[in-house]
């Protein structure tokens, strides 16, 4: 046996004994005896530089070790099945595949550019650049490249495992309607109370628990298939099962907020639209979404750059509290995962009350303010409520903190996100105190309508039977909108444009071998998806049954059919060819918009377009642009929720039928579920969707629905974009500009633009116009600098075992604190009244009314009767 073919084999055998010798840097050699075959013992001879090199791979190992606790052996048989010259190809093909890759390790770029230089390059001795370079391309090839993914994801499966089980079921089911319900009604909160993810799995996994301890071990047989009422123990890929379906199924269903818009009479008081309107419109968005994510696998489930961080949390602490981890020292810290969530859970859940109930000033920490509260300048900068936010410490709160994820997403993300932000600040300033298109006599930074004389604008006043009436809008007044919500709008239409040419451009080849597969899997039914990717993921998932194509497509069409039924069938008004367009929009829309949300964790909403579409295709009337913009929005944002839970699924090797299933049921049972709920508001509530609602059923989202339908969807974009904002259109021109530039810039400039990311910074600039501004973010960066980049570089470890641990932990008990809080405290009306509570509401940012310049007698603009 050559020493080539002996070096796999050293790693177990040498490792401890070259590393915990009691050799000394005065000792000219170390010897090491270790036994590496059957054949006999061989002599190694290590000089002390040649020993501290060893050590320093044998780090790398340990750390290995550590990310593969449940199964520390598996990659280092993986580098004993590959030769050299095929180590060598795999890192030379990963090289070209993650070149422009903004989350790949740039430690393990560098290192494999070192590596594929050659031997005599690396400055290593040939046993550890034999033994490093198929450490890195076994890393690639039968794991995740990934840190993120390697903490939470087992490199190997278990097909036997139980997943889709009647008692998965049985708690899938109860807890898809439990959570459906309380977060559709209170979905119109603000703060929103939400049973999300992170919440839901604490209740599922005693509920798991005590299932598999109470339900007879019972086989019921029907029709030939066997069904096992309890197979054993509760497995984690039940648990992810019923994850799954409360994610698609315990949501609120984003429609609503368009019904309550076309139902409720502070709005465009639609009495017919009833419980069989409402639950058919649920129905067709969620699962046409359903259909146009399985269509959409191979652009963001399959690829390995498509890392989703936004579920690893959920993966996180699934296998922390269903798998064994092995107790081991990092950085210091022996404390097990289990035992993190719950002191973080604990922690949060009892601090939680003090920003959140005992002194709220705490939450929205507007301090600067309060230093002279009566200062409208101060407030218009400062401000955390009606003013830009620019604070540097705005909040105390973690659901203010936790609002840009930063213990989640990567920290490039997060930082051109808060550039973006900062841009728009700037750009709001400009026009508020210049006064450009008299913005000055609003408010800076709100999603208001305004009237000539900065009134609310009166919807009534120009419409006639719910249709436009151009008679009562010449003699009442033209619209206005101001600084921060035409800065969002603006914003909005560049990066639209902008993500479609800079992902189609930049991501061509991997659309393109994707059209490639759909279009071949149509042709041969029996070609497997799976067959197209050779990362572990794909090649572990052939085993399993795969959902055909045909499936996905038919549940497109019967949605499709549902939707055309609903709008014929109920007055809307609305024309089937503009539903179809706007369909079209969004199809084309939902690949550059999945994946950059698959890589940065940001999810593009393409409402703001489809409501211009819309109001040029059916101007005058409210209720089709509402719809076309519900057919533009809710598809492809239920679908983008339904693509990261298949990506779940892909992680935890769960057989994609069952998920199918799954997914299919929960969906049904929400429909049902939230439209009674829903109904229920509707009808029972008091002063529901206004400023003073007791039980805070504010509906911030449904508010500024209804600004956007009238200014683009009444009185229309030719009005809007072609009188009084003409600039607004060249948003659309700009963000062509700004995507072709920059991907033609990134070509040149790699290594100087890797970490920019064009999208993500207009992204930043459409977080104004509504309640948001830079104290949601400002804090957050503060994180994300911390955890996803100092302790993320400097500690991996640490952080690959503990971070998402700590992210779900504080999430979790801050959701179930909150939620106590509520129905215990605030739903009843046992409210706290004392300075802490009532210093950040009680000067000009708090009343959230006050304008930099006074409107004159008469009102201002263009006089009455003027314009068309």
């Amino acid at each position: 046996m050559s020493q080539y073919e002996k070096g796999a084999g050293i790693i177990e055998t040498v490792v401890r004994p070259v590393c915990d010798s009691d050799s000394t840097s005065e000792k000219k050699h170390t010897y090491v005896t270790a036994e590496v075959d059957d054949e006999g013992k061989d002599e190694f001879l290590y000089t002390a530089e040649e020993k501290e090199k060893m050590c320093a791979f044998i780090d790398t190992v340990e750390n290995l070790r550590d990310i593969l606790d449940e199964d520390p052996d598996y990659i280092l048989d993986c580098m004993k099945s590959l030769s050299l010259e095929e180590s060598l190809k795999i890192l030379k093909d990963a090289a070209e595949y993650h070149k422009e890759d903004v989350i790949f390790p740039d430690a393990m770029m560098e290192r494999i550019r070192v590596l594929l230089q050659g031997e005599q390059f690396s400055g290593m001795e040939p046993y550890y650049y034999q033994l490093e370079t198929r450490l890195q391309a076994a890393l690639l090839k039968f794991h995740s490249p990934y840190p993120e993914v390697r903490a939470v994801v087992r490199p190997t499966d278990d097909p036997s495992m139980p997943c889709e089980t009647f008692r998965a079921y049985a708690v899938g089911i109860f807890w898809v309607c439990c959570a459906s319900f309380v977060n559709q009604m209170y979905s119109e909160r603000q703060p929103t109370i939400v049973l999300n993810a992170t919440v839901l799995q604490i209740l599922i996994y005693p509920s798991g628990k005590f299932i598999a301890k109470v339900l007879p071990k019972w086989t019921i047989n029907i029709f030939g298939w066997k069904i096992a009422m309890n197979p054993g123990s509760w497995t984690f890929k039940e648990q992810m099962l019923v994850t799954i379906m409360t994610n698609v199924g315990g949501g609120a269903t984003n429609f609503f907020h368009y019904g309550l818009v076309m139902r409720l009479g502070i709005f465009f008081d639609n009495q017919w639209v009833q419980y069989g309107f409402l639950f058919l419109m649920a129905f067709v968005t969620q699962f046409f979404g359903f259909g146009l994510a399985g269509v959409m696998r191979r652009y963001v489930v399959y690829p390995q750059k498509a890392v989703w961080p936004t579920v690893l949390p959920i993966l996180q602490l699934n296998r922390a509290l269903l798998l064994p981890e092995t107790r081991q020292k990092i950085n210091g810290w022996t404390i097990s995962k289990y035992k993190l969530f719950w002191i973080s859970f604990v922690a949060m859940f009892v601090y939680f009350f003090l920003p959140d109930y005992l002194f709220t000033a705490l939450s929205t920490f507007n301090w600067m303010t309060w230093i002279a509260p009566k200062n409208k300048n101060l407030a218009f900068i400062t401000g955390s409520k009606m003013g830009l936010g620019i604070n540097p410490w705005t909040t105390f709160d973690w659901s203010v903190i936790n609002y840009t994820t930063p213990l989640i997403l990567p920290f490039f993300s997060a930082l051109n996100k808060y550039i973006g932000a900062w841009i728009g600040a700037f750009i709001i300033i400009g026009m508020y105190w210049s006064n450009y298109k008299y913005t000055a006599y609003f408010p800076p930074n709100n999603s208001n309508v305004y009237d000539r004389s900065g009134a609310k604008y009166n919807l009534t006043r120009v419409i006639t039977n719910h249709v436009f009436d151009a008679e009562k809008y010449r003699n009442y007044s033209q619209v206005y909108i101001g600084a921060g919500n035409m800065t969002m709008l603006g914003s909005f239409y560049a990066l639209y444009t902008c993500a479609f040419c800079y992902i189609m451009l930049n991501e061509w080849k991997i659309i393109r071998d994707a059209c490639k597969g759909f279009y071949r899997s149509l042709m041969d039914r029996k070609l497997s998806n799976y067959e197209m990717f050779d990362d572990p993921f794909s090649r572990t998932m052939r085993m399993y049954k795969e959902v055909p194509d045909w499936w996905f497509i038919a549940t497109l069409i019967i949605a499709f059919c549902v939707g055309v039924g609903a709008i014929v069938g109920y007055p809307t008004g609305t024309p089937v060819w503009a539903v179809v367009v706007v369909i079209l929009v969004s199809i084309a829309l939902v690949i550059p918009t999945t994946v950059i949300y698959s890589t940065t964790g940001y999810l593009i909403p393409g409402d703001t377009l489809t409501v211009i579409i819309a109001g040029y295709m059916v101007h005058g009337n409210a209720v089709a642009s509402l719809i076309c913009r519900v057919f533009g929005y809710n598809t492809d944002e239920q679908a983008e929720t339904f693509i990261g839970d298949q990506k779940l699924a892909h992680y935890a090797r769960m057989p994609p039928r069952a998920v199918f299933r799954a997914q299919m049921i929960a969906t049904l049972l929400q429909c049902f579920v939230t439209t009674g709920a829903i109904t229920w508001l509707i009808n029972n509530t008091p002063d529901l969707c206004t400023s003073t609602q007791s039980a805070r059923l504010v509906c911030t989202f449904p508010n500024q629905l209804y600004s956007n339908t009238l200014l683009l969807g009444v009185i229309g974009p030719h009005r809007t974009y072609d009188v009084i904002y003409p600039a607004l259109k060249y948003g659309f021109l700009v963000g062509v500009i700004i995507g072709v530039g920059f991907w033609a810039l990134r070509r040149r400039y790699t290594k100087y633009l890797k970490y920019v990311h064009p999208v993500v910074i207009l992204s930043g600039i459409t977080r104004y116009g509504a309640t948001y501004n830079l104290s949601y973010f400002t804090p957050g960066i503060y994180f994300s600098f911390i955890f996803m980049f100092l302790i993320r570089r400097r500690y991996l470890m640490w952080w690959t075992k503990y971070n998402y641990i700590l992210s779900s932990g504080l999430t979790a008990g801050m959701a179930f604190s909150g939620i106590l809080i509520f129905f215990a405290l605030q739903y009843t009306g046992h409210s706290l009244k004392w300075w802490g509570n009532t210093v950040q509401t009680a000067g000009v940012d708090g009343a959230g009314v006050a304008t930099l310049r006074t409107v004159p007698v008469g009102g201002f603009g263009p006089a009455v009767g003027s314009w068309h």
